[in-house]
């Protein structure tokens, strides 16, 4: 464990980061370059570490956002199917990746969900429902990417899932809705192959797990609460900023 200062602080950021993924379903991607910073994890164990906490925040988001019937399991299940192996298959990948390759590979990444979630939410007269052959086939799609970005980035699978889904028609709200139950599936599959290279470093995911979990609360209360404009613009800014200092020290 890190010192005092540092686990306080780490605290902090696991309580944004767990207030935005409730919140806008974008928002984990930030615990990466906190563990690397202030955990003094590499790369590789920052991913991995984060990866397997959001199986927590998203076993606590899929319960509340069930409980107001924010998930359409329509639109869930074949992104979580799409999910299952692709995640195993991104953490492999990664492993791959010498680690400052793959810090600025993450940078990139988190950088473009900052710059697309501050973006003006396209709008739609009418929202796909999943019903159709093609909805499915496209579902399965979604699920497949965001399961195999999520284990190469560590990530968490809400970062790709909730922006595609959107550009492709689907509801915010029903994006982000699905982007809890994604997480379970993303972050177990995944996190099964950083279990074997011994990559998570399970006293540091206890400690930010509970303040994340504090987080994920908050954030869904304002998500069925408030409009969700400041937030997304919050949330994208530090995206933004983040993705330059990581960019910044590894160059």
């Amino acid at each position: 464990m890190p010192d005092p200062a540092s686990a306080l602080l780490l605290a902090v950021v696991a309580t944004a980061v767990g207030f935005f993924i409730g919140a806008v379903g974008v928002g984990g991607v930030l615990l990466i370059p906190f563990l690397v910073l202030v955990g003094r994890l590499d790369i590789h164990a920052a991913a991995a570490t984060a990866l397997f906490t959001f199986l927590f925040t998203g076993l606590l988001g899929t319960w509340l956002f069930q409980r107001r019937g924010s998930i359409r399991w329509r639109l869930a299940v074949p992104v979580c199917a799409g999910a299952l192996i692709a995640g195993y298959l991104g953490v492999a990948a990664a492993s791959r990746i010498d680690p400052r390759p793959l810090t600025l590979l993450i940078a990139a990444i988190i950088m473009v969900a900052g710059l697309w979630v501050l973006r003006p939410a396209p709008e739609r007269a009418t929202s796909r429902d999943g019903g159709s052959p093609g909805d499915i086939a496209t579902l399965l799609g979604v699920g497949a990417a965001s399961g195999f970005g999520s284990g190469l980035s560590g990530a968490g699978g809400p970062l790709f899932s909730v922006p595609i889904m959107v550009l492709l028609g689907f509801s915010p709200l029903a994006a982000i809705g699905v982007s809890q139950v994604i997480q379970i599936v993303a972050a177990v599959s995944g996190s099964l192959a950083s279990v074997q290279d011994g990559r998570i470093h399970f006293g540091i995911a206890a400690w930010v797990t509970v303040f994340e979990l504090a987080g994920v609360v908050a954030g869904t209360w304002l998500a069925h609460s408030v409009s969700g404009v400041v937030l997304r613009r919050i949330a994208a800014w530090l995206c933004i900023a983040v993705a330059a200092l990581m960019a910044v020290r590894a160059w």
